[in-house]
């Protein structure tokens, strides 16, 4: 059953070269390196290039070629992303542009009076947004929800090196207390954002239809948003070339407690965006169950 384990590849050492790198030559001397740390992961990562393999070949319908190629620069694509987030957060903002899709949508939201649901996925690079909307209105406070799993060396790191950011962090907790948390949010009209393509082990998930195969969602993020009676959006940062970003919203059509139709909404948004910025998946598991065979 696809699933992820809560863990992401990485060195500290890794991260520290890149941000010697950006800080002393620049970002783009750093995706140089990267040529060459994109090569390493093509090469030695055997179960996440059989998983992506599949994304690409079965899912997306590549030749095997193309999806050799596709795998190498997938590698490259979520290297620069990263690049990108410790750049931006080290203070070099200015050297990226960007555009918004559906930013007056946001402020329909916060209009409301009554917070707003935001449902992204791991594509893209939604974790450099708050940069950009700062820009656009001070008013943006945005509450990710998350596990305390990916809780490591490097992020430590990183925090000691770049500027603090401005998200809050909810943590889902077994004791259910983050809910009241994510209510407290939404009362001080904040924005909360889940991910809604991960799941963990012993947790309760629906299943839908993404790329014409049947996957695993969790259900946290489906069950509360449509329980909740507050607006609910989806929202991407995908990367364009020349380091410039391009933001999207899109407004979901919820129906109080139907959660497999907010989820079916939701996979047909993913799917969307997938097929837009293919290289940008960056789901390295076993996503679909049939990836293993």
């Amino acid at each position: 059953m696809a699933q992820w384990e809560g863990k992401s590849k990485g060195t500290v050492l890794g991260y520290r070269i890149f941000v010697f790198l950006i800080r002393k030559l620049g970002v783009r001397s750093a995706y140089f390196v990267l040529y060459f740390v994109a090569a390493y992961y093509f090469l030695t990562q055997k179960r996440s290039n059989r998983d992506m393999s599949y994304y690409f070949h079965n899912r997306l319908g590549y030749s095997k070629s193309k999806t050799r190629r596709a795998l190498y620069n997938s590698y490259f694509t979520f290297g620069q992303t990263i690049i990108d987030k410790v750049a931006i957060s080290a203070g070099l903002r200015k050297k990226f542009t960007y555009e918004f899709d559906g930013i007056e949508l946001l402020f329909g939201l916060l209009e409301q009076k009554k917070g707003g649901v935001l449902i992204s996925a791991h594509i893209g690079n939604f974790e450099i947004a708050e940069h950009f909307l700062a820009e656009v209105n001070s008013d943006f406070q945005i509450n990710l929800v998350t596990t305390d799993l990916e809780h490591s060396a490097i992020r430590e790191y990183l925090e000691s090196v770049t500027s603090k950011s401005n998200i809050g962090f909810i943590i889902i907790r077994e004791d259910l207390s983050h809910i009241f948390e994510i209510n407290a949010a939404l009362a001080r009209n904040e924005l909360v954002c889940f991910t809604g393509d991960r799941y963990f082990p012993s947790t309760k998930f629906f299943t839908e239809e993404l790329l014409g195969e049947e996957a695993n969602f969790p259900a946290g993020p489906f069950l509360i948003a449509s329980r909740l009676k507050v607006p609910v959006a989806f929202v991407y940062v995908m990367k364009e070339p020349n380091l410039h970003y391009h933001l999207y919203t899109r407004l979901a059509d919820v129906k109080h407690r139907d959660e497999k139709g907010l989820l079916k909404a939701y996979t047909t948004s993913v799917e969307a965006m997938v097929r837009k910025y293919p290289l940008q998946w960056f789901n390295f598991f076993q996503f679909w169950d049939k990836s293993e065979n």
